[in-house]
């Protein structure tokens, strides 16, 4: 495998509208970030990607792009955001921004002279289809529920967007909209940026037919993924991105990537692959429901054990993958993938443990590192997302009570990772002297990184020396480059593997279960190097892990 600088790197996400308020106003900003710098340097992290700074309305938080060449002003200034990029070069910190070019605001002027002229030159930067007999094109179901095709009023015509309806998508097929693009991807570039996460980007290609399809739900729509995933022709799409914009600058980028096909893989992350690297998403899949948040299923340790151990090895011979707990789209891990006896600061670090130590990047979402919570709201009207809402009321809708819809919401919300961050257990948790712009997590008096700061013992110092690990001299190369092995996967609450190349191995042993268990390893001397707990029992091979333990072995 070809060696790039990014490989042994360790990125922190920032969704900067709950990171850090300088100026009051309850919305974090680039200040914030700035200051907040020699914070996530003594944390260990290499590169930061930031949530959309970009002019928007704000409809799907920073996802409706209004104007790619200006910072928002609730953010800051563009002199601040290239202060920022100074700053973080200083620390040997990347900056990556997030890149939204499936579509864009209803709010951008190419949207508005399409409008204007539907069948004039803008007009073709995006779908514009006519309807059928006073319906839609065709059925598609947006992500965020409901047609997928929005009327424009006083004509025949629909427009289509694949998410909120203020959000039209671009037309791929169109020449001169991915010369815009790349022109403006590579003015970002040359400000000196690490390089992207690409949001939702296999739905840029689409079947320009728009015919529909069989159903899956009782709505009569069918899942605007499983569209984009019929389509052929998306590696061709993503080369000549790839060749006329990130090559050209050896920028680093991940991609979001949920409906790629099985055979991909190499093509899109491989030595010469569309992307550096794309999330691994096989855990948040778990938690997929048949309609929606309502009747999701509950994530298992077993499931979520096997699609880790099925990531890892689909990839260990062809590229590297962005290991994830959580991200501004998901729940808090905390709260998802360890049991309730497990939800304390012990629990958190052998999460931490087994996660951070796979083979590929890791990336850390802000507040993880201090075991953010998902936050209990009293009432459906203290959420913000979009998303979330059109969950609810999909729920009440289908039947389920106000109260279990509610439930619902506090176990898969996005605005669970969207609360602010947790800094001291001072007014709104030191996050602003305003208002903040959605709820401060009542638990920030017992979770916050003042208090972490202060403690040796605490999930935030535990978080440092496990980054400090992967860094090591001594184990950096293994820990970058070595396969990971599963191991003791008969066993019941174990989470065990080695990581291991030709100079050597180590164990990574984790208990997720609530009894003490004992596990039998080779009849050699091992040396702990990292545990969770004060001490091991370990004798000839023989360790006794107590329930949450985990540890690292050589």
């Amino acid at each position: 495998m070809e060696k790039k600088w990014w490989h042994d790197k360790v990125a922190y996400q920032i969704y900067p509208k709950s990171f850090m308020d300088t100026n009051g106003d309850g919305i974090g900003d680039i200040r914030g970030i700035i200051n907040k710098l020699d914070y996530l340097k003594n944390l260990g992290i290499d590169i930061i990607w930031i949530s959309p700074i970009y002019q928007s309305p704000l409809v799907d938080q920073g996802y409706d792009i209004s104007d790619y060449y200006k910072i928002d002003e609730r953010f800051g200034t563009m002199e601040d955001f290239e202060e920022l990029i100074a700053e973080a070069k200083k620390r040997n910190i990347g900056i990556l921004m997030d890149l939204v070019i499936n579509h864009c605001s209803d709010q951008h002027v190419w949207f508005k002279k399409a409008l204007q002229d539907i069948e004039g030159e803008y007009g073709d930067y995006f779908y514009f289809r006519k309807g059928k007999n006073g319906q839609p094109p065709c059925n598609y179901r947006s992500y965020f529920g409901g047609s997928a095709w929005e009327k424009v009023k006083g004509t025949d015509y629909y427009y289509l967007h694949l998410f909120a309806k203020e959000q039209p998508d671009l037309n791929w097929y169109n020449p001169k909209v991915k010369e815009e693009l790349y022109s403006m991807i590579n003015w970002w570039l040359d400000k000196g940026l690490a390089g992207f996460r690409i949001d939702a980007i296999i739905n840029i290609r689409k079947d320009l037919q728009f015919k529909s399809l069989p159903a899956d739900g009782d709505d009569g729509f069918v899942h605007a993924g499983v569209a984009a995933e019929k389509v052929p022709g998306i590696g061709d799409m993503l080369e000549d991105l790839k060749k006329n914009t990130f090559e050209k600058h050896d920028a680093f980028t991940v991609a979001e990537v949920f409906n790629m096909r099985k055979d991909e893989i190499r093509e899109f992350i491989g030595d010469n692959g569309h992307f550096s690297t794309m999330f691994d998403f096989s855990a948040e899949c778990l938690a997929f429901g048949g309609h929606g948040w309502y009747d999701a299923p509950e994530i298992t340790f077993e499931d979520y054990r096997r699609v880790i151990f099925h990531s890892q090895r689909e990839c260990e011979d062809v590229g590297f993958m962005a290991n994830i707990i959580e991200n501004h789209d998901e729940p808090r891990g905390a709260s998802r993938y360890i049991p309730s006896y497990a939800q304390n600061e012990t629990g958190k670090k052998m999460l931490a443990t087994v996660n951070l130590l796979l083979r590929g990047i890791p990336f850390i979402y802000q507040g993880q590192e201090i075991g953010m919570t998902n936050c209990p709201m009293k009432g459906i009207e203290e959420y913000d997302d979009i998303s979330t809402i059109n969950q609810y009321n999909m729920a009440v809708q289908a039947g389920v009570s106000k109260e279990l819809a509610l439930k619902g919401c506090y176990e898969h919300s996005r605005d669970n990772a969207r609360t602010p961050m947790q800094w001291s257990d001072g007014e709104n948790a030191g996050f602003t002297n305003g208002k903040p712009w959605l709820k401060v997590n009542p638990n920030y008096k017992d979770i916050n990184v003042s208090d972490q700061e202060n403690r040796e013992d605490s999930l935030l110092n535990y978080y440092r020396k496990l980054i400090a690990l992967r860094k090591s001299d001594e184990y950096r190369e293994l820990l970058t480059y070595g396969i990971t092995e599963p191991i003791f996967e008969n066993e019941d609450k174990i989470f065990a593997y080695k990581r291991v190349n030709e100079s050597g191995e180590i164990v990574v042993l984790a208990n997720f279960g609530k009894q003490d268990k004992v596990l039998e390893l080779e009849n050699r001397k091992y040396r702990v190097i990292l545990n969770n707990m004060e001490d091991l029992d370990m004798e000839d091979g023989k360790v006794k892990l107590k329930s949450c333990q985990s540890v690292v072995l050589v």
